[in-house]
């Protein structure tokens, strides 16, 4: 079995990236890197900590001071901001409003791209999020570009929200999604695109199950080499 292979998947917010990455890691025993917490977290430090995002020599002292891990514990990812466990947190409203315009800084987009081409070294990993096909990981093995119907995408995340946000709205994840999905296109570094040999998974019809199938199936021919 090939032990350096790197998956990476990216794609929209709200598109099953995290669950995709999650299942196929499950069953092919690799190590899942969710790259997308690893900005969260540090959205969630400058929030608690009031970064300016326009002063960049606070940003950069603020880097210094983010130490991020991940830890799995029966088949779930944890991640770990300064020895914190803050897995929930950052899944927050707070959070995912501001995490775009965090993400699209150019020193916490390079900080991030070092600690995560790090994990990616020598272990069979899974990795997703908004440009690891095309700057993180440009020599990966498979490729998955991520796709779904902008309505289907808002319904999905709502459900997974309301739980915790019971106040939420359907249009207020709908305007989130539409506002990220901008960010995320037009930021000057890194923007989200898809690599020229990525494979697109549209999966506004698909099942998880199904997903989980078409992506083992493009990746199985590396897995045997």
């Amino acid at each position: 079995m090939n032990n350096n292979i790197v998956v990476a998947i990216d794609g929209y917010s709200s598109c099953g990236k995290s669950t995709l990455a999650k299942a196929l890691a499950k069953e092919l025993h690799f190590i899942y890197v969710d790259s997308g917490a690893m900005y969260r977290a540090v959205t969630l430090y400058f929030l608690r900590h009031n970064i300016d995002l326009e002063d960049h020599a606070q940003i950069a002292d603020a880097l210094h001071n983010i130490h991020l891990n991940f830890h799995t514990q029966n088949h779930k990812t944890f991640i770990t901001l300064n020895e914190e466990d803050v897995s929930e947190e950052i899944r927050q409203m707070h959070v995912a409003d501001k995490v775009s315009s965090v993400a699209a800084i150019k020193e916490v987009r390079a900080a991030m791209v070092r600690q995560q081409q790090r994990l990616g070294r020598s272990k069979n990993i899974i990795m997703d999020g908004r440009d690891i096909g095309t700057v993180v990981f440009p020599d990966a093995q498979v490729k998955l570009f991520m796709t779904a119907d902008p309505k289907i995408r808002a319904e999905r995340r709502y459900k997974e929200l309301l739980p915790t946000n019971p106040n939420i709205t359907l249009e207020e994840v709908f305007d989130n999604l539409a506002h990220r999905d901008y960010q995320d296109t037009t930021r000057e570094e890194s923007p989200l695109t898809r690599a020229e040999d990525a494979i697109i998974l549209d999966n506004t019809d698909l099942s998880q199950d199904e997903q989980l199938m078409f992506a083992i199936s493009h990746i199985e021919p590396f897995v045997a080499e």
